[in-house]
């Protein structure tokens, strides 16, 4: 374990506030399974939006899908139509870029947006791709050796987790 604190509860706080800046009516809330997807739930609670949020996966894109296969993750759930849609994917943790460009071209399958954002907790650099976030609620540097996750509690607030990567 590291010794990088970080507080979720108060990075999430400036994600709310970082989202609501970005949200219209119209917009629809796409969480990344499963830390965005959490994102999102709450999100979409505490910006009191009308409608339900969704929630996607990247597995069936992703360009390592031979050497990890389906994940436990979750489905692609999307209640609502995405040809025309204004879209605000959010994630808890953007690193290399590889899980948004798997979640763009998953999202296309199920129509062409009128206009896609991405919103996240961390951004911790890395990117192999050129992918960047229209929001991000804090930047943190971490060696490629480490990991950063997002965790539920029981009692719905978010904690993070930092683990050493097995070379």
């Amino acid at each position: 374990m590291s010794g990088l604190a970080l507080n979720a509860e108060a990075l999430y706080s400036e994600l709310l506030r970082g989202v609501r800046a970005m949200c219209s009516s119209e917009t629809r809330l796409v969480g990344i399974t499963s830390g965005g997807a959490w994102l999102a739930e709450r999100l979409q609670k505490d910006l009191a939006l009308s409608g339900k949020h969704g929630s996607i996966s990247s597995a069936m894109h992703r360009d390592d899908f031979a050497q990890r296969g389906l994940s436990a993750g979750g489905q692609t759930h999307l209640p609502f139509e995405i040809q025309g849609a204004d879209v605000l994917i959010l994630d808890d943790v953007l690193y290399t870029g590889r899980t948004i460009r798997a979640v763009i071209n998953e999202l296309f399958d199920y129509g062409r947006p009128a206009n896609v954002r991405l919103a996240v907790l961390v951004d911790r650099g890395g990117r192999q791709l050129p992918i960047q976030a229209d929001y991000a609620a804090a930047r943190v540097a971490l060696p490629p050796t480490q990991s950063l996750a997002l965790v539920r509690l029981d009692n719905g607030e978010f904690s993070f987790e930092v683990q050493e990567e097995n070379s």
